[in-house]
């Protein structure tokens, strides 16, 4: 047999022979002349846009980690947001564009007042000025009721995509969840809900209502002289390629930054979780320098969307401060041949002045947009990912838990299981005992229809555990691991949560299994006390007790327990065997046992070795075999 310890170090990667994480391309020359310093700014340009356009198209499919939807699927989700409250819709469409149109018409009245000023004529001042104030003050109840509209739509649009957002996440396989970057999925549940939120709760309703000012700004334009009007439009369209290449660039340059904020917390959440290893093993200044290897990278990626938005900004500023000149120029050279007034000339001012705002401001509500959809594009690649079931319609026959020819694979080509054959009669313990790293865990969790077999079934009363609903599943067998969770809310709220039709005295008498009964009655509130993260806290003990409540809640007729007390210190793990053993009581039982006193009073014990069972019997049946548990037990026991 190979020396592990001889051969641990050809392991390791030596990391001195990794290219760095940013090309010397990217870093920019110290002493150069100014041409060299362009020349090499617009190459690094290049190289960052090749690296987002790298990013982005590894996106779309890849090969570890979470998806990006396509621009379709956004367009879609979008669509579908604004197609199921088309009246609120048209509502915000129309009291926004009546809001526009009125503002548009003071302009124009404005204009008639200087024409009445210097020529006489027209309507008198002072009803002009009546007119004025109408037009205004009606103006500016459209703008309430429109803001109004605007907001609700809003709201509307954030609390239906938010609740999407969650309905897509909860649906997750957990098999998927486990094998992708905790903190990829962080970042899209966090940063890219809240992206989206905005682009969905502000961006699109102000992007709709500057495009209805833009139009309608357009048409006054035209209205009040054509030939005012046009140059200054022929400017304002200078900017449309400056637009359209942003555009065009700027969702693979956010693509990039999302991906590189999920680097950063994966090696955070990594570093933060294993702490305590690092400092043991003296490897903390190797996960500083990979953090900030993760922050230069994101720092690229953002330069890249900088440069985008700062080369927009340029055509813009050009674009949107170029018409006024001309306006006057067209404006006076017009006056003097006699084809406007002084009023039109007035109301063109005004309307290119106001033009420039909502114009500018959409090109922001779109950028905006542009934010968002990345970000829901990201969170939309979750919906992708396949689900790893399909219920059926058979419900089971009985409550037998077969496992026959189990084989499984995290990788494939790599089964961690071999053909495990089990049979649990009812009411049986079994405990499965084996080395770490042995299929354990693994074993359990294709008991407990978390994964679905390579080869093989996994049934309960003859029906195979992944076909089942989840609803269904989780009342015939519950998993039990070392985690446990206490939610935001009452400890009521948190113990229905399995069959929310559950009365107090059927919470009561759950809580009074599992020996916690006391406890709560003294809480503030009692069952009314708000517990979680941030509310009352609990001990470990209490927390594990509420989620075994939770248990007993579901009802479910097996369980398997993945050691659920290993992570607790043996103070609170007595406390909490009296709490299991009511559980268990007239169950059948799976107890994964890295304790091997768990072992010792089960009805069987199956011991587990390099994803095999090579011995299955009673604890004094396998003491008496001295074989595997036998040298086990007496690890254990010396």
């Amino acid at each position: 047999m190979t020396d592990l310890l001889e051969t641990s170090p050809d392991t390791w990667r030596d990391r001195h022979l990794d290219p760095p994480v940013i090309p010397p391309e990217l870093i920019p020359p110290v002493d150069a002349a100014p041409m060299e310093r362009n020349t090499a700014l617009w190459a690094r340009h290049d190289l960052r846009r090749q690296r987002a356009e790298d990013v982005y198209a590894a996106s779309r499919n890849p090969k570890r980690g979470w998806p990006v939807s396509g621009n379709r699927a956004v367009l879609t989700f979008f669509r579908e947001l604004l197609g199921s409250r088309r009246g609120r819709f048209i509502a915000l469409v129309v009291f926004n564009a009546s809001a526009a149109a009125t503002g548009l018409v003071v302009p124009r009245l404005l204009g008639e007042l200087v024409n009445t000023t210097v020529g006489g004529g027209g309507l008198p001042l002072n009803e002009l000025a009546l007119v004025i104030v109408g037009v205004v003050l009606l103006q500016s109840a459209f703008t309430f009721v429109a803001q109004r509209t605007s907001t609700l739509f809003g709201q509307d649009l954030l609390s239906t995509a938010r609740e999407y957002i969650v309905r897509t996440i909860l649906r997750l396989p957990l098999g998927a969840v486990e094998s992708a970057s905790t903190g990829d999925l962080v970042t899209r549940v966090t940063r890219d809900v809240g992206t989206m939120s905005r682009s969905v709760q502000y961006g699109l309703p102000m992007a709709i209502i500057s495009l209805l000012t833009v139009t309608l700004s357009i048409g006054a334009m035209l209205l009040n002289s054509v030939i005012l009007a046009v140059p200054a439009l022929l400017t304002f369209a200078t900017s449309a390629w400056a637009v359209r290449g942003y555009l065009r660039r700027a969702p693979k340059g956010y693509i990039t930054e999302g991906a590189t904020y999920s680097r950063i917390n994966t090696t955070l959440t990594e570093t933060v979780e294993g702490a305590r290893t690092l400092e043991a093993l003296g490897l903390s200044g190797v996960r500083v320098r990979a953090g900030d290897g993760d922050i230069e990278v994101s720092a690229q990626a953002e330069r890249y969307g900088m440069t985008l938005r700062n080369l927009l900004f340029m055509a813009l500023n050009f674009a949107f401060q170029t018409p006024r000149v001309i306006t006057l120029l067209v404006g006076a050279y017009a006056y003097t041949r006699g084809w406007v007034d002084l009023g039109q000339i007035t109301a063109a001012v005004l309307y290119v002045e106001a033009l420039g705002d909502p114009l500018d401001r959409l090109i922001g509500e779109i950028d905006r947009l542009q934010v968002g959809a990345a970000s829901t594009s990201r969170l939309l690649g979750i919906a992708e990912v396949k689900p790893d079931r399909e219920a059926g319609d058979d419900l089971p026959d009985g409550i037998d838990l077969v496992g026959t020819d189990l084989r499984f694979a995290y990788r494939e080509g790599h089964d961690v299981l071999h053909g495990v054959d089990l049979r649990l009669g009812v009411g049986e313990r079994l405990a499965i005992v084996g080395p770490s790293g042995s299929g354990k865990s693994t074993l359990g969790r294709l008991l407990s229809g978390i994964n679905r077999p390579r080869t093989g079934s996994a049934t309960i009363g003859g029906v195979e555990l992944v076909d089942l609903p989840l609803e269904v599943l989780r009342t015939e067998v519950a998993l039990v691991t070392q985690e446990h969770h206490v939610f935001i809310g009452s400890v009521r709220d948190n113990i229905v949560l399995a069959r929310e039709d559950s009365d107090d005295d059927a919470v009561r008498q759950a809580l009074r299994a599992v020996g916690s009964l006391l406890w709560v009655e003294r809480l503030p509130q009692g069952l009314d006390t708000v517990i979680g993260s941030g509310r009352y806290a609990l001990t470990p003990a209490q927390a594990q007790q509420v989620a075994l409540a939770r248990l007993i809640i579901a009802d479910p007729h097996t369980l398997v327990l993945d050691e659920a007390t290993s992570l607790i210190d043996p103070r609170t793990a007595r406390t909490l065997e009296g709490s299991m053993n009511n559980l268990l009581e007239g169950r059948t039982v799976v107890a994964i046992a890295h304790r091997l006193h768990t072992a010792h009073d089960a009805d069987r014990i199956a011991v587990v070795i390099d994803g095999r069972i090579v011995e299955l019997g009673s604890h004094h049946e396998l003491v008496d075999l001295d074989g595997e548990y036998a040298a086990l037990w007496r690890a254990w026991t010396s």
